[in-house]
C-alpha cells in the first residue's frame, strides 16, 4: 500500500514549507478576529472595511477586558512579525535548494522553523502566561535556523566552485 506521506529523508518538501509559513504567520490574525467577534458579538464589517484599524477598534471596545484586548493586540503583532520574517525564511529555503543541500537537512531545518513559529505565536499571544524571554529565545531560534541554511548553502556553493 502506497503512503501519501513524504519520506523526509528522500522527498524534498522544503519549498512547501514556505506557504505553510505564510499560513502560520496569518493564524494569529484569525485568532484575534475570532476572539473579538466571539466576545463582542459584533460582525467583522468594520474590520473588513479598515483592517489596519483593527487594533484601535479592539482597544476602544468596552466589551473586551484588558486581558483579552492585550491578547488581540499581541496576536496582531505576532502576525506582523511572521510576515516580516517570511522573506528571510523563503530566501534561506531558496538558497538551500539552489546550493543542493541534503534533503534531510532542508526538511529538518524548515520543519523545525515552522514548529518554532507556531510556538512563537503561542508564546506571544499568551504572554500573560509565559515569560517574554521564552518568546525571544524562540524567535532567535527561528532566525538561527534561517542563518544555518544560508551558511550551509554558502559552504556548499564554495566547495562546488573550487
Amino acid at each position: 500500500m502506497a503512503s501519501y506521506l513524504p519520506n523526509l529523508a528522500r522527498d524534498n518538501i522544503s519549498l512547501y514549507t514556505i506557504p505553510v509559513a505564510w499560513v502560520v504567520a496569518f493564524m494569529p490574525r484569525i485568532y484575534a478576529i475570532s476572539t473579538y467577534t466571539s466576545i463582542t458579538k459584533k460582525d467583522t464589517k468594520a474590520i473588513s472595511l479598515q483592517p489596519r484599524d483593527f487594533i484601535k477598534i479592539a482597544a476602544d471596545d468596552q466589551a473586551l477586558d484588558n486581558k483579552m484586548t492585550q491578547r488581540i493586540i499581541r496576536a496582531e503583532a505576532a502576525t506582523s512579525n511572521g510576515f516580516e520574517n517570511l522573506g528571510l525564511f523563503a530566501a534561506a529555503v531558496a538558497a538551500g535548494n539552489a546550493a543542493g543541500l541534503d534533503v534531510s537537512t532542508l526538511n529538518g531545518i524548515t520543519i523545525a522553523y515552522i514548529v518554532s513559529r507556531v510556538v512563537y505565536n503561542h508564546i506571544y499571544i499568551f504572554n500573560d502566561l509565559v515569560p517574554s524571554q521564552a518568546r525571544t529565545v524562540t524567535f532567535l531560534g527561528g532566525v538561527g535556523m534561517c542563518m544555518a541554511l544560508f551558511v550551509q548553502a554558502g559552504n556548499r556553493m564554495k566547495r562546488t566552485l573550487l
